[in-house]
């Protein structure tokens, strides 16, 4: 009886070994694809977009406010109060269309400027920077249906070829009726609730220096209690300008920083132990 020879049998090269993982186990290299590459260029434009609004948002608002007449900005609930408001809008009818247009472009960049902040606030306060922002939108959206009866509207009534009673009767009808009203609720509760709720926030979350949270609500909340005055609100309105462009600045910066590498997670191989092989093969010879 002749005695068994042992032969050693190699193990498959590695490479045979990942392409039947790549065909068979449908696993993937550890390594980026090339969909999800472009994801972090999208995001990144998506958040230096969201932060060109802030500065756009703060000169809208200054501008409205500035070229705003004086006394014009008031809700008109009765015959009297209108009737004292025509004659200064048929004298400043072109100025009332600009800051009232300017108005509306303003509060909806608002709308736009609660959401871009909102993304600071990755970590702790999260859920409370998506609540400023829920009520931030539908104030900025209410306010904007109120601006366009303020500013439009009045106008549109001063300038018309209409007795002053009739242009009056008008304008406090528009502001009776009860989407006025329920406009005027709506922004009035949100407009002075928002920013606050948004500066604890940015305050928890230290996405931001704490300072830049307080400036940017006692900034806003000043903005929103101004009256037409005339040009000289501007100067009133610099701190919340000058919260707005430091915040977008932080959003830029934070759209600049690398997104986190992802990578598809696969499972280990099955690999073959170092001489199972061989034994394998020496026993099919023994038997």
């Amino acid at each position: 009886m002749s005695t068994p020879t042992c032969t050693t049998t190699p193990a498959p090269p590695a490479r045979a070994t990942t392409i039947r993982r790549l065909l068979f186990r449908g696993e993937r290299p550890h390594r980026l694809s090339h969909l999800e590459k472009p994801m972090g260029n999208a995001a990144r434009a998506r958040l230096r977009l969201l932060a060109v609004f802030l500065p756009v948002t703060a000169a809208l608002y200054v501008g409205a406010e500035a070229l705003d007449p004086k006394g014009t900005d008031q809700v008109v609930t009765t015959t009297a109060a209108a009737l004292r408001l025509l004659p200064i809008a048929a004298a400043h009818s072109s100025q009332l269309y600009l800051s009232g247009s300017l108005s509306v472009l303003a509060l909806g960049g608002l709308a736009v400027s609660y959401a871009a902040i909102a993304t600071l606030v990755t970590g702790r306060g999260w859920v409370t920077a998506t609540i400023a922002a829920l009520l931030g939108g539908l104030g900025a959206f209410a306010g904007a249906m109120l601006n366009v009866l303020v500013g439009i509207s009045l106008a549109a009534a001063a300038s018309a070829h209409m007795t002053q009673i009739a242009a009056a009767r008008f304008l406090v009808t528009s502001f009776g009726s009860g989407p006025a009203q329920a406009a005027a609720y709506v922004y009035f509760a949100s407009e002075y609730a928002a920013p606050v709720v948004m500066g604890v926030a940015l305050w928890r979350s230290r996405a931001v220096p704490r300072w830049l949270a307080v400036l940017f609500t006692a900034g806003l909340e000043l903005a929103e209690s101004m009256g037409a005055i005339g040009p000289k609100v501007a100067l009133f309105m610099l701190p919340f300008a000058a919260a707005m462009i430091l915040l977008a600045a932080q959003i830029w910066q934070a759209a600049a920083r690398p997104a986190p590498a992802t990578a598809t997670t696969t499972m280990p191989a099955a690999t073959t132990p170092p001489g199972t092989a061989a034994t394998a093969h020496h026993s099919r010879e023994l038997t």
